[in-house]
């Protein structure tokens, strides 16, 4: 197991500061294609002892979540957030620049977990981290839930669906992106906005997808 200073050192090392497309207002740890990262192979990944580095994307569901937190920032001002399955905390970042009272950023990939953390620094805020495994939990201390690209498969978006409306029904703010991935059942949800944001594969913006944010009732 790498300490997180080891973790940190990697992550300068791979990655470029960058502002993501949809949230100039942001800074990054990222990788981009000008960085060895975005070419390596799963062979690569592993003689780096790396797991696949999700954490250094920022992924159409959380860029375009985090742009619409930015733009109205009282769903979020003076509340406690969720930024579950946070990768490089986009969103939670985003909820700390317009006035969040706190905000956990949630993901089980220790990589991650350092990530936030420097981007955190990167953007001048405070953001606390967790590598458990929350789905399941219920924590009435969140009163706002965000949860940008976390339906990549059907057990996902199955299990993370059945727990966010479980979160609202108790009176949390539960906020979803998804860029139609083809596995989040939209039944109850209520689309608040759609951006056009950077397709998985893009590399300086000229691949994009159209990616609703919806509020889960």
């Amino acid at each position: 197991m790498r300490s997180n200073e080891d973790r940190a050192a990697l992550i300068r090392a791979e990655t470029v500061v960058a502002a993501p497309l949809l949230c100039p207002e942001l800074r990054l740890h990222l990788v981009t294609d000008a960085c060895d990262l975005w070419r390596a192979t799963d062979a690569d990944l592993e003689a780096m002892q790396l797991p696949a580095p999700y954490w250094a994307f920022a992924w159409a569901g959380g860029q375009a979540l985090a742009r619409h937190v930015l733009d109205n920032p009282k769903l979020v001002r003076g509340r406690r957030v969720l930024d579950f399955g946070s990768g490089g905390a986009i969103e939670g970042l985003a909820a700390l620049k317009v006035g969040a009272h706190s905000v956990l950023a949630a993901d089980i990939d220790p990589f991650a977990d350092t990530a936030a953390q420097m981007n955190a620094q990167l953007n001048d805020v405070q953001i606390e981290t967790t590598t458990d495994d929350l789905i399941g939990t219920v924590d009435p201390s969140w009163q706002v839930i965000l949860a940008g690209d976390v339906t990549y498969d059907e057990r996902m978006a199955t299990e993370v669906r059945a727990w966010l409306h479980r979160l609202a029904a108790r009176g949390a703010t539960v906020l979803v992106a998804d860029p139609g991935r083809g596995f989040l059942n939209t039944e109850g949800l209520h689309p608040l906005a759609t951006y056009e944001a950077p397709a998985d594969v893009d590399a300086d913006g000229t691949h994009r997808i159209s990616t609703t944010v919806y509020a889960v009732r």
